[in-house]
């Protein structure tokens, strides 16, 4: 056995970090994380706020105004369990934050054909959702929450 890997070894056992995660591995997770965490928030916010105007104002359908409510809430508790899950480096968090940024470019793209005060949001959808992308699928995230690339070996 190599010193090298004797160090690694006893590193390792002693619970420190791997000496291979720099700042910058951490760094991206950490945005991933605040990318899907504001989005997960914001759904959240969305379908409670749905969920007040339907039960105070008499005008529209009430079941489909809790009914939508109630799906905003759930659907923002996913980027909410990814944040997390990226935050404590579980592999599987990756794979929920990716699905929520691939699924807001479209909602992103149609707030910004509304021609209305919602492109602001459009604009901070988009560029929220393209930041959480390019995060996730860089090589240094996807070590970092040791997920083995195709052609890797296990060793």
């Amino acid at each position: 056995m190599s010193s090298a890997s004797s160090a690694d070894t006893s590193s390792t056992e002693q619970g420190a970090e791997p000496a291979a995660e720099p700042g910058a591995r951490r760094g991206r997770l950490t945005a991933a994380a605040v990318v899907a965490g504001v989005e997960g928030l914001a759904l959240v916010a969305g379908g409670l706020y749905l969920l007040v105007t339907s039960l105070t104002h008499t005008s529209g359908d009430l079941t489909s105004a809790l009914m939508g409510g109630a799906t905003l809430i759930a659907l923002g508790l996913i980027p909410l369990a990814a944040a997390r899950g990226l935050l404590r480096r579980r592999s599987w968090s990756r794979g929920p934050a990716v699905i929520t940024q691939i699924l807001a470019l479209p909602v992103a793209w149609q707030l910004l054909q509304a021609n209305s005060v919602m492109i602001p949001a459009g604009i901070a959808l988009a560029a929220l959702a393209v930041t959480g992308l390019v995060v996730l699928v860089n090589p240094a995230t996807t070590e970092a929450l040791g997920i083995k690339r195709p052609g890797q070996d296990n060793a």
